[in-house]
């Protein structure tokens, strides 16, 4: 919807249209309403992110304990908010291997008997690995910090489901992108043709995200990755250059597939990871 019909909804129809973006806490857009009419989108999830930091503790550290664990148990996602399954299942937290979610259940275990309220994280925004890497650094911290955190946490996650719900002035920057050039320094121009593979690193093994070749300004066609936050992780390119260098240089080539791995912390900034290469090496670095 717009912002323009938002605002021109009723008391009772606005709430009814944002009740779960904070979940299972209708009460959220109840109190931003009476700030209505909102100039931008960002005024709005100001407002409704006011609403819960003003609210009592009691009320806070309930609106929490309302969220569902990460890989919650089939008979828990029965009582998840649409938000929450679809955001879990978008990284695969419905379906993990024995393994990985026996090491899911243990960490939710042991966040829960520590601060009292479920992990929170916007898993849009991080890949399993880096979950898990956060799950574990954040064990450590004084219940205070932890509490800033996840309304923090909460901050980014409503932000996301506010963007998908309204669109009008004043969105805020949600997604990021990563793109990639390669240059041939030896002939002074583009490499075209170059077959690029973008994987994400996790634990078990790589995932292949896309494949895309160099078009004549050795540039991809498409964005490698667009149209949301990055998701905050280790990520490996892998340039496959060699048919490139066979003509003009030895064969077989000196180079073959060029990896190189970088990690991405901030989900939405661009990351460009160009490759400056020659038939005898190659340089990178995150560029604009």
């Amino acid at each position: 919807m717009t912002l323009d019909e938002l605002n021109a909804k009723s008391a009772a129809a606005f709430v009814d249209a944002l009740s779960e973006v904070f979940e299972h806490a209708p009460w959220v857009a109840a109190t931003a309403r009476k700030a209505a009419p909102f100039a931008t989108v960002t005024a709005l999830h100001e407002a409704m992110m006011a609403a819960l930091r003003s609210a009592p503790i009691e009320a806070q550290l309930a609106f929490l304990r309302g969220h569902p664990d990460l890989a919650a148990p089939t008979a828990e996602r029965r009582t998840m908010a649409a938000f929450s399954v679809a955001e879990q299942a978008a990284l695969g937290l419905d379906r993990l291997d024995a393994q990985r979610f026996t090491e899911f259940e243990r960490l939710n275990a042991a966040y829960r008997d520590r601060f009292g309220i479920p992990f929170m994280i916007c898993v849009r925004r991080h890949t399993r690995s880096s979950i898990l890497t956060q799950f574990v650094r954040r064990l450590d911290r004084p219940p205070e910090q932890e509490l800033a955190a996840a309304l923090h946490e909460v901050f980014l996650i409503t932000r996301l489901r506010i963007c998908g719900l309204v669109t009008g002035p004043g969105l805020p920057v949600t997604s990021g992108r990563l793109t990639t050039h390669v240059l041939d320094t030896a002939a002074g121009i583009p490499a075209a043709g170059i077959r690029i593979d973008l994987f994400e690193l996790d634990d078990a093994a790589p995932v292949l995200l896309c494949t895309d070749t160099t078009n004549a300004d050795g540039r991809t066609d498409a964005l490698l990755l667009s149209g949301g936050p990055l998701r905050i992780g280790e990520y490996e390119l892998r340039f496959h250059v060699a048919a490139h260098f066979r003509t003009v240089a030895t064969d077989p080539p000196f180079l073959d597939v060029i990896p190189i791995r970088f990690a991405i912390a901030e989900a939405e900034a661009h990351y460009h990871v160009p490759l400056l290469v020659s038939p005898y090496g190659y340089s990178t670095y995150r560029g604009s």
